[in-house]
């Protein structure tokens, strides 16, 4: 499948922020967002799990949404955290329902990879606090929500979790304790590390089926 792309921007709490947009063959039937790993440990929107998770989601009928954390690319502002991430993606989920309207008003994905996981498990609970439209399923993927939680938070029985079993950047214990916390089930890739090299076709299975009755 050709991917056909281009790129955008919105207005974050510290400046511009840019994304890429990635399109399915035809008129969209909602939409994902994909957030990237640690900004300042050389995560973007290109990371190879953000974007099989994104050309996943398309081939699914999404438009996918690949932002740039603040500080990244042309994206302005510099790394908070996940405090002002989070509030950023706010402004992204907004700004998306306006400039998007035909994928917008079908049901939509929230995935975040390591750092990204943790924007997107607090956006979830940003976006319930001011009773904005939640996605339809969440998925956190190589898990470090606690390493940036600054906020409580109740995640939604469709949570999603993936985590290899050999990830050498966030323990799989970590993401147990996580999931433990919040009764989720989690789904372990055997002998997959932090990036899932190697097993990048096996998680987009798991996220195919993650996708399954949306």
């Amino acid at each position: 499948m050709s991917l056909r792309t281009e790129q955008s921007a919105f207005q974050g709490m510290s400046g511009t922020v840019e994304y890429t947009v990635d399109h399915p063959d035809q008129s969209p039937v909602g939409w994902a967002l994909v957030l990237h790993p640690h900004p300042l440990h050389g995560g973007t929107r290109d990371n190879k799990v953000v974007t099989t998770v994104a050309r996943t989601c398309v081939q699914q009928g999404l438009l996918a949404i690949r932002p740039n954390f603040r500080g990244v690319g042309a994206s302005q502002g510099v790394f908070d955290h996940a405090v002002g991430e989070t509030a950023d993606m706010v402004a992204c989920v907004e700004h998306v329902f306006q400039a998007w309207p035909q994928a917008s008003t079908g049901p939509w994905v929230l995935a975040g990879f390591s750092f990204g996981s943790a924007v997107a498990a607090q956006l979830y609970a940003e976006l319930a606090d001011r009773d904005l439209p939640l996605p339809a399923r969440l998925m956190l993927i190589g898990c470090a929500v606690d390493r940036f939680r600054y906020r409580p938070l109740t995640m939604p029985a469709h949570t999603l979790m993936i985590h290899g079993e050999q990830d050498e950047v966030v323990p799989l214990a970590e993401g147990m304790d996580f999931a433990r916390t919040h009764q989720l089930p989690v789904t372990v890739v055997p002998d997959a590390g932090h990036f899932f090299h190697g097993k990048l076709l096996v998680l987009r299975q798991i996220v195919e089926s993650g996708l399954a009755g949306l």
